[in-house]
């Protein structure tokens, strides 16, 4: 288990050091190409769509974790090690989400335009009539939302595989590859038979992860003396966001950092004590805390169970 603990804490630097490479190689490219190959509502039947989207998860989970079951089964640890703690730094989103919200930053300092097209890589509404604040409230909403799907849930997993079976990279790719289908398909469009699995086996895997997230949040503003805002905005703001698993962090975020985030015609959740480019670093503080937190968890954990 040690080298559990090991794995997770060098697969945390790394990624802090060196984020997510941009590459046609990047593991998670790869994977959401693998998924662009099978998953096009064109293909099939709209009968059978949602068969195929059950056999296409499968088979995604089960081809990218056999590399690296046979890895871990069949070679040394010096390979193994070194192997698991990039594969790691790949399946953990934490700086690349920071950098995502430092780009919409950037890009709105030369205007709403630019904002604009800054923010469509992290949203999916239409972003032509978007304010400064509503592009910014993309922005940070998509990086409270993040905080479990890109952060949490992959050391949730990891620990979890680790703990049960030694394999702990097993449960964080198996989760990277869900939560990438569910970003690709789990949509309510043409894509809402074909996805119909793949949303809801991501809302299955993050269920624990987000709650998880929930208490330590609260432990955070509790710590900062802002938890009955966070708790007031939680109870009354996260059903707002449709899902089981984003409104928590959206919701405790919001209220414990005094902003509101709203997707237009959508939701407004929280009340906006502060704009976001004033609330904005306190945002991206209690992301990198609650994260310090749950890595913290999990190492001792894996040294002490």
């Amino acid at each position: 288990m040690a080298i559990g603990a090991v794995t997770l804490f060098f697969g945390l630097v790394i990624d802090r050091l060196i984020g997510d490479p941009r590459s046609n190689f990047h593991p998670v490219a790869l994977i959401g190409r693998f998924i662009g190959l099978w998953g096009r509502t064109t293909y099939y039947h709209r009968r059978t769509e949602r068969f195929i989207g059950i056999c296409g998860w499968l088979l995604t989970v089960s081809i990218v974790i056999l590399p690296c079951l046979l890895i871990l089964l069949y070679t040394p640890w010096y390979i193994s090690l070194p192997f698991s703690i990039l594969v790691l730094a790949f399946c953990v989103g934490w700086r690349s989400l920071e950098e995502h919200v430092g780009a919409v930053e950037t890009a709105l300092e030369q205007g709403e335009e630019e904002g604009r097209k800054a923010v469509q890589y992290l949203v999916s509404r239409d972003t032509k009539t978007l304010t400064f604040e509503q592009i910014r409230s993309g922005a940070y909403e998509s990086a409270a939302e993040n905080l479990v799907d890109s952060i949490i849930s992959p050391i949730f997993w990891f620990v979890v595989f680790e703990l049960l079976f030694g394999m702990g990279i097993i449960g964080a790719v198996m989760f990277r590859s869900a939560n990438t289908m569910d970003a690709m398909l789990g949509y309510k469009d043409e894509r809402i038979r074909l996805g119909w699995f793949p949303a809801r086996m991501d809302d299955i895997l993050a269920f624990i992860p987000a709650r998880i997230t929930g208490a330590v949040l609260l432990l955070i503003f509790l710590l900062k003396g802002r938890i009955k805002q966070a708790w007031y905005i939680f109870k009354h703001d996260r059903k707002l966001r449709p899902g089981f698993n984003g409104g928590i962090p959206m919701s405790l975020i919001a209220g414990g950092c005094g902003v509101m985030f709203e997707k237009p015609g959508v939701y407004q959740i929280g009340y906006p004590e502060q704009t976001l480019a004033e609330g904005g670093r306190s945002i991206i503080s209690t992301i990198r805390w609650c994260t310090v937190i749950c890595a913290a968890i999990g190492i001792l954990l894996l040294i002490f169970i």
